[in-house]
Formats: C-alpha cells, sequence, structure tokens
C-alpha cells in the first residue's frame, strides 16, 4: 500500500532531471512561489488524458503564477520524451523525469491502481500542493484528467 501524503506532513525533497536539459528542485520552485508549489503526477507524456491535464495547466499558469504559485509535473517518462511532448503542446513550465519512479513513491503517486477491471502497478494521477515552508497544504489522489486543474484553482482560490 502506497504512503499518502496529508495537510501538514513535510513534502519530501526532491531534484529531478528536466527537458530542456536541466534539473528543477522542489527547494528551487518554492524559493521563487510566494504562495506554493504545485506538483502534479502524471502517467505518460503525449496520452490524451496526460495532454488535456498539461493544455490545461498550460492555460491557467499565468493565473497561478499570478496568484504566487510555480507549477511542476513529473512522470516515469524520459527527458527525449517530455522534451517531444512540451515542444508539442508548448508547455513553458517543467517538466520532471523520474524514472526510476523515487519521487512519484515518496509522495504516494505510485502505487496499485486499476484499469478496465486490470489491477497493475503504475502512476496514480494525483496533485500535492507544497506551501512556501515545505508542508503539504493540499493533498489530491485518483484525480481525473478532465477539469481537474478548474476544480485544483477553485480549491486554491485562484479567479479565473
Amino acid at each position: 500500500m502506497t504512503t499518502r501524503l496529508e495537510p501538514g506532513d513535510k513534502a519530501p525533497d526532491f531534484e529531478l532531471a528536466t527537458a530542456g536539459g536541466g534539473t528543477v528542485s522542489l527547494a528551487d520552485l518554492r524559493a521563487n512561489a510566494s504562495r506554493g508549489v504545485v506538483v502534479y503526477f502524471y502517467p505518460a507524456a503525449s496520452t490524451p488524458g496526460c495532454t488535456k491535464e498539461a493544455c490545461d495547466f498550460r492555460d491557467s499558469l499565468a493565473a497561478l503564477q499570478g496568484a504566487g504559485y510555480a507549477v511542476v509535473g513529473v512522470s516515469p517518462d524520459k527527458v527525449a520524451k517530455l522534451e517531444k511532448f512540451a515542444d508539442a503542446e508548448s508547455l513553458t513550465f517543467p517538466l520532471a523525469s523520474d524514472p526510476e519512479h523515487a519521487t512519484l513513491e515518496a509522495y504516494g503517486a505510485w502505487g496499485e491502481k486499476q484499469n478496465y477491471g486490470r489491477t497493475y502497478v503504475g502512476v496514480i494521477r494525483s496533485t500535492v500542493v507544497v506551501a512556501p515552508d515545505g508542508s503539504v497544504s493540499l493533498a489530491q489522489y485518483n484525480v481525473r484528467a478532465t477539469g481537474h486543474v478548474a476544480r485544483l484553482r477553485k480549491a486554491l482560490g485562484v479567479d479565473g
């Protein structure tokens, strides 16, 4: 059973490779976001649900950043796949690669799931908002790709 984070928990730090050849760390994102960091976990770049969710984050990025939030997407995809995804969808926020699942596991976003009656281990579509002090302010698991960003914006009080 995967341990899920709850509000008030200390968010696990991470530093991961990103599309574009750099790295991204939770510490750096927190340092540059006055209200917190939206860390969202998705199964696979360039799939229909993940593309919808990423484009919703892209389209809401100005509002989220304007409200003081940074956004980072994390998946087990290799950097090259993330680069193609970012280019194809004009994604301007970091996409981080976690092929060993260490960050996914630390955040409770890797575990047993069911799809069409089949049980397997994989990415649990999740979003964790990390406050500037490093604590979890919001943790959502098994979210639906469609409409998730709008619901998240409402939960965070981001107008739009």
